[in-house]
């Protein structure tokens, strides 16, 4: 509870009202309490080991003094500064996440360092079923202290439930703005039973907003990067005369069919109308059917229903398996020259294709008032339990330091303002990490925010069918609405 005083150390918690008189009496006894609690406390002076019975500690604000992260509690030093100290060495903070296999190595090799320095065991436990087994444990009384949420969605259903606490009860806001922008901050707080809380704090994150293309053939061709919408469409109609078909699309992908399209149309979404437009769009406030909506689906429409600039023709968008998609611009000459995909799909590319063969360019603006937005996946980090070296472990993961071996390693962008651009392994990784650096709206894949029936359900197959044929576009919309009522 945020801001709540208790008498810890196994002590009753008291509410006591006294008159004038017996202000002196109760000072004494309460005094005589606190002594008696202070002797029976931990020999070692750290806090319980996890899972023991602690209870929220205040964070007092005033008169603090600052600290090297801006997050100083009383005394002048952050919970993480005191866990590097040693304060908290021999506690446990356990951890449930999606991260397996060479995730999980890369996540343990991320935090060795620290967990050498303060003495904190993070406790990581990973599966491939973490959405399942998630609910299970926190409906079930068995929370771990800290949760990774690859979906916000879901977490923000424990957020309502009163499961979550509130980061900013013992992170400062000046600390909070240092170390994110605002759209990050933004795209954590969520309402819980009283209102709005900071979620929890956002760690390795992806970039979707990109189009890539065969770097080499490119630039003999003679075409240019495109930094608008409209030249976007002017390089399509170019390669298109000169024969080929710009665009190489597929999104199929077993039941998951039509993921790729959502990328599209949320992409679009950010880039002809207001960040609030789609903040309510995802919530089920602004409707499928809403105008706005629709003009987004008609925009992508005018690339991926014309045949002259799809690779195999509009058709085979749908039976196209997403992970192929990108095939022909690597064929010599290249088939398909362009191909929007989030940054992962360079595992996709064929084996003997080096980052010195490919490019991307980010998604160009449409209205220039909204500029270039980036879509963005991610990990959001939640807290379960309150305890002080609970709170150390994710004043660390707020830090760049955190993620800074898995930067490395490659693969993940860093969303801390501290995280340094040098350490990205490739010039393509490091101009994905200023893309989002500078971008003035970032924000979630609108279908992982949104409910499963929707954003997993009606959404994927909506689409599908609109892009088959099978359906216009007015009735697609209609069956995509209809999964907020399911």
């Amino acid at each position: 509870m945020k801001n709540a005083k208790y008498v810890d150390k196994g002590m009753i918690r008291m509410q006591v009202w006294a008159k004038p008189k017996h202000m002196l009496l109760l000072a004494l006894i309460m005094l005589f309490t606190l002594v008696l609690g202070a002797c029976g406390g931990n020999d070692n002076g750290n806090a319980p080991e996890s899972g023991g019975n602690t209870v929220p500690i205040e964070n007092e604000t005033s008169g603090e003094e600052d600290s090297e992260d801006g997050n100083a509690e009383a005394g002048g030093q952050s919970y993480l500064e005191r866990a590097y100290a040693g304060e908290f060495t021999g506690t446990t903070v356990t951890m449930f996440g999606p991260f397996t296999d060479e995730d999980e190595i890369k996540f343990l090799n991320a935090i060795e360092a620290f967990e050498e320095q303060s003495g904190i065991d993070i406790a990581y436990e990973g599966s491939k079923e973490f959405e399942a087994t998630i609910s299970v444990r926190v409906n079930g009384g068995s929370a771990p202290d800290i949760a990774d949420f690859p979906q916000p969605g879901l977490l923000n259903s424990f957020v309502a439930d009163g499961h979550v606490l509130d980061v900013r009860s013992f992170m400062s806001d000046e600390w909070l703005n240092q170390q994110y922008g605002q759209s990050w901050l933004d795209m954590a707080s969520m309402k819980g039973p009283d209102g709005e809380i900071m979620a929890g704090i956002w760690a390795r994150s992806g970039v979707k907003s990109l189009v890539w293309y065969n770097k080499k053939q490119f630039e003999s061709a003679g075409y240019e990067v495109p930094d608008t919408w409209d030249e976007l469409i002017e390089l399509t109609d170019q390669i298109a005369a000169d024969g080929d078909p710009a665009w190489a699309i597929g999104i199929e992908s077993g039941a998951a069919t039509g993921w790729p399209a959502t990328d599209w149309v949320e992409d679009i979404m950010l880039r002809t109308t207001t960040p609030e437009n789609y903040d309510k769009w995802v919530t089920g406030e602004l409707p499928f059917t809403d105008p706005i909506v629709k003009n987004a689906f008609e925009k992508m429409a005018e690339i991926w229903l014309n045949p002259d600039y799809v690779y195999g023709g509009t058709k085979s968008i749908v039976t196209t398996y997403f992970g192929d998609a990108p095939q022909p611009l690597f064929d010599n000459p290249p088939e398909a020259w362009l191909h929007r995909q989030a940054s992962f799909i360079t595992t996709f590319f064929p084996s003997d294709v080096t980052s010195e063969d490919y490019d991307w360019f980010p998604l160009p603006p449409i209205d220039e008032q909204f500029g270039t937005p980036a879509l963005i996946s991610g990990d959001l980090y939640a807290m379960f339990h309150d305890r002080p070296e609970v709170r150390a472990v994710m004043e660390f993961f707020m830090t760049g330091e955190s993620i800074k071996t898995w930067v490395q390693s490659g693969g993940v962008i860093a969303p801390m303002n501290d995280a340094e651009l040098d350490w990205y392994p490739t010039e393509t990784e490091r101009r994905m990490a200023e893309l989002v650096q500078n971008a003035k709206t970032v924000r979630f894949d609108g279908s992982d925010l949104m409910p499963g029936s929707v954003g997993a359900g009606t959404f994927w197959k909506g689409v599908a069918d609109y892009v088959s044929g099978t359906i216009d576009l007015d009735t697609a919309l209609e069956e995509m609405q209809k999964g907020w009522q399911q």
